[in-house]
């Protein structure tokens, strides 16, 4: 069959053989491929950089997308598969770690959006302990998950939505989305800090996409200006494009109540995403938010890790 094959992580996949799935064992199923999405994560993934890589090649990248089971039946799935991922022609999935989608559901829409989604969604739902009304600050709001972050966010319930990120016209467009306020990331650290401190500091969740220094500068502005700093505030760290490491100063965490933790693969268990999965699926499918799949064929594939203009796009593998 043909796949998007990765023989050397410093080389992006490319369409060729690969041999077929073997035959599923107890709750296996094998399924053809109809839509794989190319997430960052996958990127991560398909260049070894990730951290749950094992450094196995040949390999196949893709953590989830949609396929055909034997009895016809569209499954969203989600892949815990180090070798033979989502983009190929077929693969094999545990039937427990996928849902049959609604009649009528996209195949492409749903494999775009329900992992940038599921970022943010199990961020609040699973380690925030999110209520609706609560506000939400989004630091990196201007990639494609801290976008989807907003409606995400909104959809939930947030009373207030704050977005922050380096793109100005991005950070616009995510107001048009339901933000309520925008803060630039483009300035010195006391310019960061001072409109950090004057828009979010009553926030109840951060969602975290950057890391780094600069989350050190914003939660050290952020517990410091908080009106009543006994209120919690939960700090959820999702992505690290800002640096691996941050340099948090032990005052932020010792005058404020505030409660630091991760979302990931890891730090949410499969039972959780599972409980999740169906409800996700569903906004998704009704268009609740709003999804600008790029398509591209499998026999392209090595065009989609490379092309500039398709870096921050919601591109879709398609066999």
């Amino acid at each position: 069959m043909k796949a998007a094959v990765v023989t050397d992580f410093s080389q992006p996949p490319r369409c060729a053989d690969f041999p077929e799935p073997a035959a599923p064992s107890g709750g296996e199923l094998v399924v053809d491929v109809l839509a794989a999405g190319l997430h960052r994560r996958v990127r991560s993934q398909a260049d070894g950089s990730h951290y749950t890589s094992t450094g196995t090649l040949p390999m196949v990248p893709g953590v989830d997308g949609v396929g055909r089971d034997a009895e016809g039946r569209l499954r969203y799935f989600v892949l815990d598969e180090p070798v033979l991922g989502a983009m190929a022609e077929r693969t094999v999935i545990d039937a427990r770690r996928s849902v049959v989608l609604p009649a009528g559901a996209d195949p492409v829409a749903v494999a775009a959006a329900v992992n940038p989604v599921m970022s943010s969604w199990l961020a609040l739902r699973a380690r925030a302990a999110f209520q609706p009304g609560q506000s939400v600050l989004i630091i990196g709001a201007t990639g494609s998950a801290g976008r989807m972050a907003v409606q995400v966010a909104r959809h939930l319930g947030a009373g207030r939505v704050v977005v922050a990120g380096r793109n100005s016209e991005r950070l616009a467009r995510a107001v048009q989305a339901g933000a309520q306020a925008s803060i630039s990331l483009l300035g010195t650290d006391d310019e960061i800090a001072a409109a950090v401190a004057r828009e979010a500091a009553d926030v109840d969740v951060v969602l975290d996409y950057v890391w780094g220094p600069l989350t050190a500068v914003a939660m050290t502005a952020l517990v410091t200006a908080r009106p009543d700093r006994s209120r919690p505030l939960t700090w959820v760290e999702i992505g690290s494009v800002g640096g691996a490491s941050a340099a948090i100063p032990s005052a932020a965490l010792r005058q404020a109540r505030l409660t630091l933790v991760g979302s990931g693969q890891g730090s949410v268990g499969v039972r959780e995403i599972l409980g999740e999965l169906p409800a996700m699926i569903d906004a998704v499918s009704s268009g609740a938010f709003a999804i600008d799949a790029v398509r591209v064929p499998l026999a392209d594939v090595e065009r989609a890790f490379v092309d500039p203009a398709l870096a921050d796009a919601r591109v879709v593998i398609v066999p």
